[in-house]
């Protein structure tokens, strides 16, 4: 009976007892970059600046359109500084398709509005727009830091970071002390704090005058001084507060990785990474950072514009092949995160069907909201491949689902791959506090998935 059981029925395994302690070790060194990486990246252009550094380094050259490409070349392409498209071309034609991955650099932050500067009672603030899904209490008296560019009159850019480096000053929204919280506190969490509530104290010392705003025209001031701008400048300015937390190792065992930003550069990084180090794939290997996927993948740098087409239509073109014949032979991950399983709030989730911590890759096999509203579902043959696929290469995952059928769901660039004719499937890393200010993964989970992208390109089985 014991042998009939282990023949029939499936059973997890948590991934540290199926691997070795040199696994171990690549797994940490894996983990390292990543932290590295995350740190540095705390918007989609900046994600998109390190990521082409780290591809040149690697032997990227920049795509030009109708440029000669042979087998083994490593070309990229960047979409206006917020998206990017990398390719390692294959020895098969673009008529047997491409082996794509695609993950979003962008994540929930708090924009600044265009005219986001003023004084109230001598205290300086910058109102905001919040960008994303979050819990709006989740980002009051957390440490902030600005970053982003502003597009001066002269058609120059300035880049702007404030609160990144040790030294340079944070900022904060502000919150009722409890001893005055009476009112406040009998309102629900989302009534608590308002989208025009969250604004940013930037100042509090007056410019030595007699004149208005005296606060206000003190940051000026030092805003001009540091960057050149004006507040006229913020009208053509692209600012955003993130987190002011560094990245680090949680749990006694260092086991965990703490941050902003994970959903989703933890899948783009596990992708880069993949793309590096594919040695000579037979199939075109595609990876996609792109943007705008936290409010709908809208715009001229997400998964809904032309880019991504365009992009592969040149090289298809190049080979005398039709798009759509590469479309319909292509396959791809859509690297995305997936919610864990978390124990503290058990009542949100179907435990045989959550991804858990630990156990490696989470492959979601659709996405959607209650009746798969909104998902691309993929084939049962999918999800075969992949089973062969990570099998052969020794990786270790999991089936996810995005919560109970009717507690909620969510969606991915998935669908959008999907239109496209392109087999898709959901798979990346499980996260916990997803779309916090500082979200939770497991190290085990992040090097599994780098070696599922990985194996995706390096198929034997296409």
């Amino acid at each position: 009976m014991d042998e009939l059981r282990d023949k029939l029925f499936y059973e997890q395994k948590n991934g540290y007892d199926l691997i070795d302690t040199a696994e171990r070790v690549k797994c940490e060194e894996y983990c390292s970059d990543y932290i590295r990486y995350l740190d540095a990246s705390r918007t989609e252009r900046e994600a998109v600046k390190n990521a082409i550094a780290e591809a040149e380094a690697k032997g990227f050259v920049e795509y030009v359109p109708g440029m000669a490409l042979e087998a083994g070349m490593k070309i990229y392409q960047n979409n206006r500084g917020k998206a990017l498209t990398l390719a390692v071309i294959g020895k098969k034609s673009l008529a047997e398709g491409a082996v794509i991955a695609g993950a979003h650099v962008d994540a929930p932050r708090l924009d600044l509005k265009q005219v986001p500067l003023y004084e109230s009672d001598e205290l300086c603030y910058l109102r905001t727009h919040y960008y994303g899904g979050i819990k709006k209490y989740q980002w009051v008296t957390i440490p902030l830091e600005l970053h982003g560019v502003a597009a001066l009159r002269d058609g120059s850019c300035v880049e702007i970071a404030i609160g990144r480096e040790k030294d340079e000053p944070k900022f904060v929204i502000t919150d009722l002390l409890p001893h005055l919280a009476a009112d406040q506190m009998k309102k629900t969490m989302a009534e608590g704090f308002t989208g025009e509530g969250l604004n940013i104290l930037i100042g509090s010392v007056p410019y030595a005058d007699d004149g208005k705003d005296r606060v206000k025209l003190a940051v000026l001031s030092l805003l001009n001084d540091l960057y050149g701008i004006a507040e006229e400048d913020f009208l053509s300015a692209e600012l955003v507060a993130v987190p002011a937390f560094d990245v680090c190792e949680v749990g006694l065992d260092r086991s965990m990785i703490g941050g902003y930003g994970h959903d989703d550069r933890v899948c783009a990084y596990a992708e880069l990474k993949a793309l590096f180090d594919v040695a000579a794939p037979e199939r075109t290997c595609v990876c996609i950072l792109a943007d705008k996927e936290e409010i709908g993948s809208e715009g001229v740098s997400g998964m809904q514009s032309a880019a991504f087409d365009t992009f592969m239509e040149d090289l298809c073109e190049t080979q005398g092949v039709a798009l759509r014949r590469c479309y319909e032979k292509s396959f791809c991950l859509s690297a995305d995160v997936t919610n864990a399983f978390d124990p503290l709030y058990p009542e949100v989730s179907e435990k045989r069907s959550e991804a858990k911590l630990n156990y490696g890759m989470g492959i979601c096999k659709f996405t959607g909201v209650r009746g798969k509203t909104g998902s691309s579902d993929a084939s049962a043959e999918i999800v075969g491949h992949l089973r062969r696929l990570f099998a052969d290469f020794g990786v270790v995952w999991q089936l996810a689902e995005l919560g109970k059928v009717d507690q909620g769901g969510g969606g991915t660039i998935a669908k959008f791959m999907a239109k496209r004719n392109i087999d898709t499937i959901d798979a990346g890393v499980p996260v916990l506090s997803m779309h916090a200010p500082f979200e939770l993964v497991s190290k085990f989970d992040c090097y599994m998935t780098y070696k599922g992208v990985l194996a995706a390109y390096s198929e034997k089985d296409a």
